[in-house]
């Protein structure tokens, strides 16, 4: 088994990651251009905010490096429209495991994306892989129905709820919650919990599911009770799965089609900053063909 990063891994790690979130679009194409690496594999977790993601983040993580020498977490935060500003408080919440020499873990502004993710979210997972980790844990910012996209980054949904999420429940039913691999009511301790774990089961029971698909499990889990072992195997089970039912290049295509649909936005984004004061007071058909112009041109 490899050995945890040492500390001087992890600064470089830590720089690396850095310029991966501040990389220009040009110098994206440039890294991918570079020798590719094996994907580590992948668990989204993702959520309404106040499901308590974070600790059970912790959780997870401390029981899967048992069987594993390197993992890291990427926390995403919401950024501010009005500040620009993140709180970035994941580590915090994760301080119980915070130290492990095995486990990285890195809280990261969504900035400009508006999918749960974060910009240049696709290079910074390239950086994890090149630096070998085992497996990544990737937490959603938790906006709800827009959430699914992280279906094209992971290998593995995982949908946290609370008992106390009713009505972000019924604003996820045509987005998130159909896709999710495994759900998860957390705080079950909670009155309502019970309700919860039916209204979710009825959805699960509801879709029709042909022989040999995964049925996603419906799991209750508390921080006082040992229910993160039964996260820990279904998380298993799914990769097993996968690994017998799974459309590697069909995976492969979601994956790249989200990069290059990614790149593009920045691009366009981009492109407004360096235009001419004058180009939004054009006609909006010579905007976007100046626009869809620039975006032909070589980086």
């Amino acid at each position: 088994m490899e050995s945890p990063p040492r500390l001087s891994n992890r600064r470089a790690l830590s720089r690396a990651l850095t310029r991966a979130s501040r990389a220009s679009v040009a110098d994206c194409l440039a890294a991918v251009a570079s020798s590719p690496h094996d994907p580590a594999t992948r668990i989204g977790i993702t959520g309404p905010p106040g499901a308590g993601k974070s600790t059970l983040i912790a959780r997870l993580a401390a029981t899967r490096l048992e069987a594993r020498a390197r993992m890291a977490v990427l926390a995403i935060d919401p950024t501010s429209p009005i500040s620009r500003g993140s709180i970035l408080g994941d580590r915090i919440r994760m301080d119980t495991v915070a130290e492990h020499p095995g486990l990285y873990i890195r809280s990261i502004p969504s900035r400009n994306a508006h999918d749960g993710l974060a910009d240049n979210i696709c290079e910074m997972l390239m950086v994890l892989d090149k630096h070998g980790f085992d497996e990544v844990i990737l937490e959603t910012v938790g906006v709800g129905q827009a959430d699914y996209e992280i279906r094209n980054l992971v290998d593995t949904v995982v949908l946290v709820l609370v008992p106390e999420s009713g009505d972000a429940v019924q604003a996820m039913k045509a987005g998130i919650l159909e896709t999710a691999d495994i759900y998860v009511v957390n705080k079950c301790d909670c009155a309502g919990a019970e309700q919860m774990l039916h209204d979710i089961r009825s959805v699960v029971d509801y879709r029709h599911v042909e022989p040999g698909e995964w049925r996603p499990p419906v799991l209750s889990a508390s921080i006082t009770d040992d229910s993160i072992a039964e996260l820990d195997e279904a998380i298993n089970a799914h990769s097993l799965w996968r690994d017998d039912h799974n459309d590697a290049d069909l995976h492969r295509r979601a994956r790249l089609r989200y990069h290059v649909e990614s790149l593009m936005s920045r691009r366009v984004a981009e492109l407004f900053d360096e235009a001419r004061s004058d180009l939004l007071q054009r006609p909006i058909r010579e905007v976007y063909a100046e626009l869809a112009r620039k975006l032909g041109e070589v980086l």
